[in-house]
């Protein structure tokens, strides 16, 4: 699956975009002006918990924070 794939499954499944993800993360403080401040660990958990994402899509989100775009 292409990450592109992955990020139109997790908005199609969430309603949420990358940048949606970017501001709840920076909202709870997981991000500071776009740089993760915590592990990956607990911000995959958070998308998995609270979004219910599996391991590689909570993945492919966090990737994204990290700067994957494609």
């Amino acid at each position: 699956m292409s990450f592109q794939a992955y990020i139109d499954n997790i908005q199609a499944k969430t309603g949420n975009t990358p940048e949606d993800f970017v501001r709840l993360a920076e909202e709870k403080g997981f991000l500071k002006q776009g740089v993760p401040t915590v592990k990956a660990t607990e911000i995959v958990n958070w998308l998995k918990a609270n979004f219910d994402l599996g391991h590689g899509h909570a993945n492919a989100i966090f990737a994204y924070f990290k700067g994957k775009r494609d």
